[in-house]
């Protein structure tokens, strides 16, 4: 088998016939087979992908979990992967869909064609369902193929669509134990991918990211202190995973959620944790000027710690004058 598609589904019913209608219209001179993890939906998912298996029995397998297997779908990812038999895996979730009946097959010829790739990957559209977003074109600075270098920076780098990457199955062999207590499994999985060799461009738009405005969003998370923590972790780890290589520019990414962190609403009346926050902030940034002065002034010194402080260091005096 040369390719294994693997769509992971929770709760997909309004998209999912679309994803698997562009998957199945893919035209190859090999063979592909369609791995659908499905994480105990509780709409009718799972009653369109028993439909699609009765229609291809022979390309469509189904793993449906009887519990939802947690983690935002990691687990049920992973497992669509270990059942996986092909030599290349097509990732893809099941709200998303590709435009191009020709995607795998310009996949597989660049990865066969370039065996030091780990994987390669096409260009994307987001497209929004609140309409008044327009859509947007995920690559804009391109090259041939990336490396870690690309997929490192003092901000979360984020250019490849899930539904737009194939690896080789063998690429990484054994996720490390530290992977699997990530909540982001595409952040690490891509480095992990660079890790072990160039990442292949193909410059052509392939496949369509979806995105839910009314969904539960970045913007709602860097609010809560236990995603901001676990982005802390994640980064922490691959800075590990990477021999520290990227050391400074990790420390200004992870300072960056700390920096979140002094608006978590699990802060918002807690000035000691705010202040702890504030200060590994200043450390691992390191910020220049009025930056660090604003984070000082009201996170480490406000106005009432500071009159307080001024009131103890004067009081010696006061009471001298008195005397």
């Amino acid at each position: 088998m040369k390719v294994s598609v693997s769509i992971v589904t929770y709760n997909h019913a309004k998209f999912v016939r679309q994803t698997l209608d562009s998957v199945l219209s893919q035209q190859t001179n090999f063979d592909f087979e369609v791995i659908v993890g499905d994480d105990l939906s509780k709409d009718n998912t799972r009653e369109i992908l028993l439909e699609y298996q009765a229609r291809y029995p022979d390309k469509i397998r189904l793993l449906l979990h009887p519990t939802n297997m947690g983690n935002n779908g990691m687990y049920n990812a992973l497992s669509t992967f270990k059942a996986a038999r092909g030599e290349y895996i097509a990732q893809m979730d099941g709200d998303d869909y590709w435009t191009s009946p020709h995607k795998l097959q310009k996949q597989v010829e660049m990865l066969d064609q370039h065996p030091e790739y780990s994987a390669c990957f096409t260009n994307a559209r987001i497209v929004f369902d609140d309409e008044h977003y327009e859509p947007v074109i995920l690559v804009t600075d391109k090259k041939p193929f990336y490396t870690v270098d690309d997929l490192i920076g003092e901000d979360e780098i984020f250019f490849m669509a899930t539904s737009s990457i194939m690896f080789r199955k063998n690429a990484i062999p054994e996720y490390p134990e530290w992977y699997y207590k990530s909540q982001s499994g595409d952040i690490p999985r891509n480095i992990l991918l660079a890790k072990a060799g160039p990442i292949g461009y193909i410059d052509e738009i392939m496949s369509v990211y979806r995105k839910n405005i009314a969904g539960v969003s970045y913007a709602d998370n860097v609010l809560d202190k236990k995603f901001l923590d676990n982005r802390i972790l994640m980064y922490s780890n691959i800075n590990r995973e990477l021999d520290y290589k990227y050391d400074k520019v990790l420390r200004k990414n992870i300072a960056r959620y700390y920096k979140m962190m002094l608006e978590a609403k699990q802060y918002k009346d807690s000035y000691f944790r705010r202040a702890g926050a504030a200060l590994k902030f200043l450390y691992l940034g390191r910020p220049k000027g009025q930056v660090a002065k604003e984070v000082i002034q009201k996170y480490v010194m406000p106005a009432p710690v500071f009159k307080l402080y001024s009131a103890i260091r004067l009081m010696p005096y006061r009471l001298m004058d008195r005397s």
